[in-house]
């Protein structure tokens, strides 16, 4: 019988449960600069085989959080049989991507629909051996909204609703702020009902923002994470998908150790900061040694580093990149 009492009780202690003992990992090979306390591991997403854990085994990979349908959408049975392959190669599946819902759709029988898809990728989770399940839990869009060099938030902390978005002439912006009120309400309301499944199989619901046009500032995604006070509830950070809201390390700084893994992504922005595209990693505007200092400035242990993107790049490479980026350079 599992010790869910130890279990919960490392959770909520640590705010992250990389298990990556269960795994077998180990830090042989790559070591810890000297200088930092949080050993970070290495991952890519992908889909669990036997071909794909030898290949990114072989160029220094030290895990996978397993991305796409039908990867959380499996029964603890085919996640149990993926997690031995995994283990036989020295890796981890260290989470499972459910991805995009619609936590705000009008359609309660969407929303229930999604809620019963998180349970089942929670159940995955743990029977892969994971312990977070990414969830981008809605978007809103189709109605004017500030560019985001534009915004200007001002909101609520008790309820999270926004009192503004820029600093003036926020009338245009009237859709775009009830839009949004009424997304972080249902969201959180979704979110709650998930949170007794999150603990019996004690895995983490880790929110992630990708262009969905919520929470687009550090301290309002800030708010929004920290107002389910509950260790289960927590924040998948993408490096990358908030440079062109502000300063990756103003997100980390903010949000700090609601922070519970990472996708490493890049982007450049154009000449004049406003706008721009995703990069290679490495090769665009984040400061990858700042963005370093203020992660292991969290004071973890132990932090999932994921990639997400840089397809165009060789296996060797996205590692050869990632260990530079570890070192702090």
């Amino acid at each position: 019988m599992k010790n869910e009492i130890n279990r919960r009780d490392f959770l909520a202690a640590s705010a992250t449960a990389s298990l990556a003992a269960a795994a077998g990992l180990t830090t042989a090979g790559r070591a810890k600069a000297a200088e930092t306390k949080t050993m970070m591991y290495k991952a890519l997403k992908g889909h669990p085989s036997e071909e794909t854990f030898k290949a990114w085994k072989a160029v220094g990979f030290d895990g996978m959080d397993t991305s796409g349908d039908p990867a959380w959408n499996v029964s603890p049975a085919e996640a149990s049989k993926a997690r031995s392959v995994a283990e036989k190669y020295g890796m981890k599946i260290h989470g499972v991507v459910r991805g995009w819902t619609n936590f705000n759709n009008p359609d309660k029988g969407v929303v229930a629909g999604d809620i019963a898809s998180m349970e089942t990728a929670l159940k995955a989770a743990e029977a892969y051996g994971g312990d977070t399940v990414l969830l981008v839990p809605c978007r809103i869009g189709g109605m004017p909204m500030p560019k985001a060099w534009e915004f200007d938030i001002k909101f609520d902390e008790k309820t999270g609703r926004l009192k503004q978005v820029v600093a003036v002439d926020n009338s245009k912006y009237q859709k775009y702020i009830e839009a949004h009120d009424y997304a972080t309400d249902a969201t959180r309301e979704a979110i709650r009902k998930l949170i007794p499944t999150a603990e019996k199989t004690g895995v983490i619901i880790a929110i992630e923002n990708v262009w969905n046009n919520l929470w687009v500032k550090p301290e309002v995604f800030t708010n929004f994470v920290a107002s389910f006070n509950s260790p289960w509830i927590q924040a998948y950070f993408d490096i990358g998908n908030h440079v062109k809201y502000a300063p990756p390390e103003q997100w980390i700084h903010s949000l700090g150790k609601l922070i519970v893994k990472c996708d490493v992504k890049d982007f450049k922005l154009n000449a004049n900061g406003c706008g721009g595209k995703f990069a290679d990693i490495r090769d665009g505007s984040v400061n990858w040694p700042s963005v370093v200092k203020e992660l292991d400035a969290l004071g973890r242990d132990k932090l999932w580093m994921t990639i997400e993107g840089s397809g165009g790049l060789s296996l060797d490479e996205r590692s050869k990149r990632l260990d530079l980026i570890l070192a702090g350079k």
